[in-house]
């Protein structure tokens, strides 16, 4: 008999949540998502359990993602479960964010896609020195979701729109520098931590005595150039922008941006645009509407296959150049539907 994908165990005064997929880099399911969003609503009203924490099995990775390959096979199916697996998902991302009890994520691995929708959100999120955060979903044709229409342009400056146009990878300082994550905690104090967690009845106190300094962030010796670059009206401005520097930390830039999805290149500008300036649950409305047009596309599937399928690392985007993306074309993915995401 296989294990739960997903544990749960109330230790003491903490709600315990264990991701167990460590051979997929606990890549999140549509049941995992379910499972617990359901055990959050159980402990919501729970007076024994004070507080919650999210950690996962394995030393490799947090949560690398949503099931990128069950996603694919529903898509090219054009079966409705890849529609519904948003649905859960996001639905579980809002219950994160409006939780009324602490909710700590220990973000030790790769935590990307679905894997920071489960973290991000929370109130305290604990990085380690093994932590890679990021939202590399232009890469494959989709756009930064999971609630990233609202945390990534409340990063410093233009942070957010950089890390969302080139899936740039952060570490701990730079996590804790972007204000993903609130904590830095070395990886081999994290099971004392949560030992401690479940005795504490002050999640910050108890934190404030195992925080340590990651050390300076990389990302703030560009923070200037980022603020300038990213600020301009297009995702062609920013890349003329960055050409026109001629730096080679800008050059890098470019041709990391050139490799992504034009369109996801588009929309993801307009989406985090937009999201500067809505609550959390219309970005969280406005990241259903992006993806059901995306089911219906082309480059999401093309991107999974040239990256996680055939892996010959060359997806044919249609549109192929930035110019070819038109405002309509990008405007539709942003339209009402007539089932809106039920928040």
């Amino acid at each position: 008999m296989s294990e739960p994908e997903v544990l749960f165990e109330v230790r003491g005064k903490a709600g315990l949540i264990t991701l167990n997929r460590p051979h997929a880099l606990n890549a999140l399911t549509a049941g995992m998502a379910s499972d617990i969003h359901s055990q959050l609503i159980a402990w919501q009203d729970d007076d024994r359990v004070l507080h919650v924490v999210i950690t996962a099995a394995g030393d490799k990775a947090f949560c690398a993602g949503g099931d990128i390959r069950q996603l694919y096979e529903w898509g090219l199916a054009k079966d409705t479960a890849f529609i519904d697996f948003y649905r859960t998902e996001y639905l579980l991302n809002i219950f994160i964010k409006r939780y009324p009890k602490p909710y700590i994520a220990i973000m030790d691995g790769i935590t990307m896609g679905g894997g920071v929708g489960i973290s991000v959100h929370g109130s305290q999120r604990v990085a380690t020195e093994r932590l890679t955060f990021a939202m590399p979903e232009t890469g494959i044709g989709l756009f930064p979701d999971v609630g990233g229409t609202y945390f990534l342009p409340r990063c410093p400056g233009r942070l957010g729109m950089f890390l969302g146009l080139t899936g740039h990878r952060l570490k701990a300082a730079d996590s804790i520098f972007a204000g993903v994550a609130t904590h830095f905690v070395p990886a081999e104090d994290c099971s004392t931590l949560i030992d401690r967690l479940a005795l504490a009845d002050n999640v910050d106190e108890c934190l404030s005595q195992f925080a340590q300094s990651p050390g300076d962030a990389p990302l703030a010796e560009h923070i200037f150039d980022i603020d300038r670059h990213f600020a301009v009206d297009s995702v062609e401005d920013i890349t003329a922008s960055l050409q026109a520097d001629g730096s080679d930390w800008a050059l890098k830039m470019v041709a990391t941006m050139a490799a992504k999805s034009p369109t996801s290149q588009k929309i993801t500008h307009e989406q985090l645009t937009r999201g500067a300036g809505i609550d959390f649950e219309a970005c969280m409305r406005v990241e259903f509407r992006i993806v059901n047009r995306i089911f219906i596309g082309h480059d999401f599937f093309e991107g999974i296959r040239a990256v996680v399928i055939d892996k010959d690392q060359t997806p044919m985007w249609q549109p192929a150049t930035l110019d070819e993306v038109l405002e309509d074309a990008v405007a539709c993915y942003f339209e009402s539907l007539d089932e809106e995401l039920p928040v």
